[in-house]
């Protein structure tokens, strides 16, 4: 190659376009070859060999900015410089896996928000024969309660899923679910309320939350978030959620107030 390529000619041959080719030059990363007689930069033999490992180091991964003083390097910086890439590469890789598997998730609708085991509750739930409107409202409690009390996440799921293994709290649940379209002050609600009670309290381990959650200053509005989800347009529920957590609060169980 005694009279050198063109910046055209260098670039093809070494898989770049022309852009690069002066984008690297601006960088410092290959020096400028000089003119020759008619005024054209000819690229000679040691210029191609420096662009091919330019090339070759940053479609690696090696950020350009490290490539400069990695080419000049010795061995075990070289070396340690490339280990170095490889652990960054790796954790770029675990995270554009897990958003990968996030979007997988999103395919499947509530595996997005939510973990398998709360999936299996609200799958449970529809088995169990309640409709889509109470399904949704749980949905979104989970969620409420993965996001807002990660702290009890686990027992909140615990008590759902012990509770639909037993007929007569799905029993209770349901007609809980008819009390929807009864008088905030039907006497049926401070009954059903004692009877709901009852039954968690036969219970009290899965009531129990970890220590220290009462203390923070913002437990009791967190916890209102969830126990309290969707009680606005049904204020005969919001009337039994109050009086249930009353009477836990009568027998002892700390029921955060707001």
């Amino acid at each position: 190659m005694p009279e050198g390529l063109t910046i055209g000619q260098a670039a093809a041959f070494t898989g770049v376009t022309v852009k690069t080719v002066r984008h690297y030059h601006r960088l410092g990363l290959v020096a400028e070859p000089e003119r020759d007689g008619s005024g054209y930069r000819r690229y000679r033999s040691a210029d191609l060999f420096r662009l091919v490992r330019v090339r070759t180091l940053a479609a690696a991964g090696v950020p350009l900015a490290e490539i400069g003083g990695l080419l000049d390097a010795g061995p075990e910086r070289f070396a340690a410089t490339l280990e170095d890439v490889h652990r960054r590469l790796t954790e770029q890789i675990e995270d554009l896996t897990a958003r990968r598997d996030r979007l997988d998730r999103l395919d499947h609708g509530d595996r997005a928000l939510l973990p398998d085991r709360a999936c299996a509750v609200l799958e449970r739930l529809a088995g169990l024969g309640f409709g889509a409107d109470y399904v949704a409202g749980q949905r979104e409690a989970l969620v409420l309660a993965r996001a807002v009390l990660p702290e009890i996440f686990d027992s909140f799921l615990t008590r759902l899923e012990h509770a639909l293994e037993d007929p007569e709290s799905v029993e209770l649940t349901k007609r809980a679910l008819d009390a929807a379209a009864w008088d905030p002050y039907d006497p049926r609600i401070e009954e059903l309320a004692r009877t709901l009670a009852d039954k968690l309290l036969g219970d009290r381990a899965l009531l129990r939350t970890p220590a220290g959650f009462h203390s923070r200053p913002d437990a009791a509005s967190r916890y209102g978030l969830v126990n309290h989800h969707r009680e606005e347009p049904a204020p005969s529920i919001a009337r039994l959620n109050t009086l249930v957590e009353a009477h836990l609060r009568a027998a002892g169980i700390d029921v955060p107030r707001q």
